[in-house]
Protein backbone atom coordinates (compact mmCIF):
# COMPACT_ATOMS: atom_id res chain seq x y z
CA UNK A 1 0.00 0.00 0.00
CA UNK A 2 1.39 3.42 -0.55
CA UNK A 3 0.09 6.58 1.53
CA UNK A 4 0.77 9.72 -0.42
CA UNK A 5 -0.44 12.19 2.18
CA UNK A 6 -0.61 10.92 5.34
CA UNK A 7 -1.17 13.15 8.29
CA UNK A 8 -1.81 13.90 12.01
CA UNK A 9 -5.36 14.66 13.02
CA UNK A 10 -6.07 15.09 15.78
CA UNK A 11 -5.28 14.29 19.88
CA UNK A 12 -8.17 12.94 22.19
CA UNK A 13 -8.72 11.97 25.49
CA UNK A 14 -12.31 11.26 25.31
CA UNK A 15 -15.00 10.57 22.87
CA UNK A 16 -16.26 13.65 22.00
CA UNK A 17 -12.82 13.83 20.48
CA UNK A 18 -12.35 11.00 18.45
CA UNK A 19 -12.85 12.02 14.36
CA UNK A 20 -16.37 11.24 13.02
CA UNK A 21 -17.42 9.10 10.75
CA UNK A 22 -17.20 4.77 10.34
CA UNK A 23 -12.89 5.15 8.72
CA UNK A 24 -11.53 1.81 9.86
CA UNK A 25 -8.60 2.30 12.70
CA UNK A 26 -5.74 0.51 12.99
CA UNK A 27 -4.39 0.77 17.04
CA UNK A 28 -0.71 0.65 18.23
CA UNK A 29 -0.45 -0.26 21.77
CA UNK A 30 2.65 -1.30 23.64
CA UNK A 31 4.86 -0.16 26.40
CA UNK A 32 6.75 3.33 26.51
CA UNK A 33 9.78 2.98 23.90
CA UNK A 34 8.80 0.38 22.11
CA UNK A 35 8.86 1.91 19.01
CA UNK A 36 5.27 2.82 18.19
CA UNK A 37 6.11 6.49 16.46
CA UNK A 38 8.81 4.55 14.31
CA UNK A 39 6.48 2.02 13.55
CA UNK A 40 4.18 4.77 11.95
CA UNK A 41 7.02 7.19 10.30
CA UNK A 42 8.83 3.56 8.83
CA UNK A 43 5.61 2.44 7.20
CA UNK A 44 4.82 6.19 5.51
CA UNK A 45 8.09 6.58 4.80
CA UNK A 46 8.44 9.94 6.46
CA UNK A 47 11.02 10.90 9.19
CA UNK A 48 9.09 12.35 11.51
CA UNK A 49 5.06 12.25 10.96
CA UNK A 50 4.94 10.90 14.38
CA UNK A 51 7.17 12.22 16.71
CA UNK A 52 9.40 9.72 18.65
CA UNK A 53 11.20 10.64 21.75
CA UNK A 54 14.19 9.61 24.15
CA UNK A 55 11.99 10.26 27.20
CA UNK A 56 9.87 7.42 26.97
CA UNK A 57 6.06 8.11 28.75
CA UNK A 58 5.79 11.27 26.84
CA UNK A 59 2.18 10.35 25.23
CA UNK A 60 -0.80 10.44 27.51
CA UNK A 61 -3.39 11.06 24.56
CA UNK A 62 -4.73 9.05 22.02
CA UNK A 63 -2.93 10.25 18.39
CA UNK A 64 -5.01 9.75 15.15
CA UNK A 65 -2.96 9.76 12.02
CA UNK A 66 -5.22 9.92 8.76
CA UNK A 67 -3.98 7.82 6.31
CA UNK A 68 -5.02 9.25 2.93
CA UNK A 69 -8.91 8.76 4.25
CA UNK A 70 -8.77 5.17 3.94
CA UNK A 71 -7.95 4.43 7.70
CA UNK A 72 -6.44 5.89 10.77
CA UNK A 73 -3.54 4.10 12.65
CA UNK A 74 -3.90 5.41 15.97
CA UNK A 75 -1.45 5.71 18.66
CA UNK A 76 -2.00 4.87 22.25
CA UNK A 77 -0.37 6.12 25.27
CA UNK A 78 2.30 3.62 25.99
CA UNK A 79 1.81 1.49 29.66
CA UNK A 80 4.98 0.42 32.23
CA UNK A 81 6.03 4.17 32.31
CA UNK A 82 6.23 4.85 36.12
CA UNK A 83 7.13 8.73 36.20
CA UNK A 84 3.19 9.40 35.47
CA UNK A 85 1.88 10.17 38.43
CA UNK A 86 -0.82 7.57 39.86
CA UNK A 87 -3.07 10.15 39.13
CA UNK A 88 -2.42 10.93 35.61
CA UNK A 89 -1.80 6.79 34.54
CA UNK A 90 -5.54 6.53 35.81
CA UNK A 91 -6.84 9.23 33.63
CA UNK A 92 -5.20 7.98 30.96
CA UNK A 93 -5.79 4.27 31.57
CA UNK A 94 -9.46 5.43 31.73
CA UNK A 95 -9.63 6.71 28.21
CA UNK A 96 -7.22 3.63 26.72
CA UNK A 97 -9.85 1.33 28.27
CA UNK A 98 -12.74 3.36 26.62
CA UNK A 99 -11.50 3.42 23.76
CA UNK A 100 -10.63 -0.08 23.14
CA UNK A 101 -14.15 -1.41 24.53
CA UNK A 102 -16.43 1.53 22.58
CA UNK A 103 -15.36 2.34 19.50
CA UNK A 104 -16.85 0.65 16.37
CA UNK A 105 -14.05 1.83 13.90
CA UNK A 106 -11.13 -0.90 15.32
CA UNK A 107 -10.06 -3.06 12.80
CA UNK A 108 -6.97 -4.39 13.74
CA UNK A 109 -4.97 -3.97 17.47
CA UNK A 110 -1.23 -4.19 17.10
CA UNK A 111 0.49 -5.13 19.84
CA UNK A 112 4.26 -4.14 19.51
CA UNK A 113 6.88 -6.15 21.53
CA UNK A 114 10.12 -5.70 21.47
CA UNK A 115 11.46 -8.86 19.99
CA UNK A 116 14.96 -8.50 22.10
CA UNK A 117 13.11 -9.41 25.26
CA UNK A 118 10.75 -11.14 26.83
CA UNK A 119 6.99 -9.92 27.24
CA UNK A 120 6.80 -8.02 30.32
CA UNK A 121 3.54 -8.48 32.62
CA UNK A 122 2.55 -5.59 31.62
CA UNK A 123 2.77 -6.59 27.80
CA UNK A 124 0.73 -10.17 28.55
CA UNK A 125 -1.94 -8.23 30.46
CA UNK A 126 -2.82 -5.95 27.76
CA UNK A 127 -2.58 -9.27 25.05
CA UNK A 128 -5.24 -10.49 27.59
CA UNK A 129 -7.34 -7.25 27.83
CA UNK A 130 -7.09 -7.57 23.90
CA UNK A 131 -8.71 -10.70 23.68
CA UNK A 132 -11.43 -9.99 26.20
CA UNK A 133 -12.38 -7.44 23.67
CA UNK A 134 -12.91 -10.22 20.74
CA UNK A 135 -10.94 -7.66 18.13
CA UNK A 136 -9.07 -8.73 15.44
CA UNK A 137 -4.91 -8.35 16.61
CA UNK A 138 -1.64 -9.28 15.96
CA UNK A 139 1.57 -9.22 17.61
CA UNK A 140 4.11 -6.92 16.10
CA UNK A 141 7.84 -7.80 17.41
CA UNK A 142 9.67 -4.82 17.01
CA UNK A 143 13.73 -4.03 16.33
CA UNK A 144 13.80 -7.31 14.58
CA UNK A 145 17.43 -5.50 12.67
CA UNK A 146 18.74 -6.24 16.54
CA UNK A 147 19.34 -9.67 16.65
CA UNK A 148 20.78 -11.99 13.83
CA UNK A 149 18.36 -12.84 10.92
CA UNK A 150 18.62 -16.41 11.28
CA UNK A 151 17.58 -16.02 14.63
CA UNK A 152 14.29 -14.12 14.07
CA UNK A 153 11.77 -17.16 13.52
CA UNK A 154 13.09 -18.76 16.73
CA UNK A 155 12.50 -15.40 18.62
CA UNK A 156 9.04 -15.74 17.12
CA UNK A 157 8.54 -19.05 18.14
CA UNK A 158 9.13 -18.28 21.43
CA UNK A 159 7.05 -15.08 21.63
CA UNK A 160 4.07 -17.11 20.82
CA UNK A 161 3.81 -19.81 23.23
CA UNK A 162 5.11 -17.17 26.13
CA UNK A 163 2.02 -15.33 24.66
CA UNK A 164 -0.28 -18.02 24.14
CA UNK A 165 -0.87 -17.26 20.51
CA UNK A 166 -0.30 -19.34 16.96
CA UNK A 167 2.95 -18.15 15.24
CA UNK A 168 1.68 -16.55 12.60
CA UNK A 169 -0.29 -14.14 14.56
CA UNK A 170 3.39 -12.57 15.17
CA UNK A 171 5.12 -10.69 12.64
CA UNK A 172 8.87 -9.15 13.18
CA UNK A 173 9.40 -5.93 12.09
CA UNK A 174 12.37 -3.26 11.87
CA UNK A 175 12.04 0.40 11.61
CA UNK A 176 15.69 0.85 10.79
CA UNK A 177 16.05 -1.72 8.29
CA UNK A 178 12.51 -1.58 6.67
CA UNK A 179 12.77 -5.50 5.58
CA UNK A 180 8.93 -6.56 6.94
CA UNK A 181 7.08 -3.52 5.69
CA UNK A 182 5.89 -5.09 2.86
CA UNK A 183 4.35 -8.39 4.91
CA UNK A 184 3.22 -5.45 7.50
CA UNK A 185 1.24 -3.65 5.08
CA UNK A 186 0.04 -7.18 3.50
CA UNK A 187 -1.77 -7.70 7.30
CA UNK A 188 -3.00 -4.22 7.39
CA UNK A 189 -5.12 -4.48 3.59
CA UNK A 190 -6.55 -7.66 4.53
CA UNK A 191 -7.80 -6.51 7.90
CA UNK A 192 -8.44 -3.28 5.88
CA UNK A 193 -10.09 -5.71 3.36
CA UNK A 194 -12.43 -7.74 4.91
Amino acid sequence: MIIKNPKFEISAMNKSQYPKGKTKEIVLVGKSNVGKSSFINCMVNRKSLARTSSAPGKTRQLNFYNMDDRFYFVDLPGYGYSEMSKKEQEKVALSVNTYLKSRENINLIILLIDIRHAPTNNDITMLNYIKETNRRFIVLASKADKIAKTRVQSYVDELAKTLDVPSDFIFPFSSETKEFVKSTWDVIEESLES
